[in-house]
């Protein structure tokens, strides 16, 4: 079930504004590039931010995501309607033949337990072709950035959004019990006073549980890089699919 910063109708049309400028979007593009693919599914697209901006490289772009409000707002972004929106997660896309799959962002955090993250794995396999790569960020548990995200939890950001008018959001840490971590948004709504809260957990994998966990489901590591506008605060991993 995703969580209602993605799911309610009234919070993912808001989201992008508070999520800010995408830059680091930017690597992701470059590592399209670097690999020379074509075809691409964006596994967790929410939004698309990323899906169009591959689309509009001249790119075949499938986006997968659970969530139907945010994928709504994706498609309002899909000027051109040349990409291919899914409703669900990657275990219902098998078969693509995918050069590449990417999960941004904390997309490949969402994933609690052992089985959901070897289904996830696996599915995207699937997808891939023969020697197709998978690439996704996940965050440094050594960073602590939830300790940030305590030390922040006062402040109140308040946003003019077209369509929503204003809108108030904080956030709240609610729960450390690693490799977990767990906070809160709430917003409210000031053309109305309606209230919203979104709960959402994520995990924090080492290095070693990542590369250890794609080996064991039929990837090869190729490179594993800083994310190069989070230098210390993120690993991008590069894999290929060998089975």
């Amino acid at each position: 079930m995703p969580d209602a910063i993605f799911s309610h109708p009234r919070l993912a049309p808001v989201y992008d504004a508070f999520d800010g400028d995408r830059d680091d979007l930017t690597a992701y593009l470059n590592i399209a590039d670097e690999l020379g693919v074509d075809r691409v599914l964006d596994v967790g697209c929410g939004t698309g931010c990323l899906a169009v901006l591959l689309a509009e490289s001249g790119r075949t772009v499938v986006g997968v995501d659970p969530a139907e409000a945010s994928l709504e707002v994706a498609k309002s972004k899909d000027r051109t309607e040349s990409i291919t929106w899914v409703h669900g997660d990657a275990t219902t896309v098998s078969a693509l033949g995918a050069d590449l799959a990417v999960m941004t962002g904390n997309v490949a955090q969402v994933f609690l337990t052992d089985d959901d993250w070897m289904r996830t794995l696996q599915g995207i396999h699937g997808a891939l072709r023969p020697s197709g790569y998978l690439v996704f960020e996940t965050r440094r548990p050594e960073r602590r950035a939830w300790e940030e995200w305590a030390a922040a939890d006062a402040a109140q950001v308040i946003l003019d959004i077209p369509g929503s008018g204003l809108v108030e959001q904080r956030r709240e840490v609610t729960d450390v019990s690693l490799p977990f971590v767990s906070f809160r948004y709430t917003y409210r709504f000031l053309s109305d006073g309606v209230v919203v809260t979104s709960d959402s957990t994520l995990r924090f994998r080492s290095r070693d549980e990542v590369e250890s966990s794609l080996i064991a489901h039929g990837y090869r590591v190729l490179d594993v890089r800083e994310a190069p506008d989070r230098p210390g605060r993120e690993l991008v991993f590069i894999s290929e699919r060998t089975t």
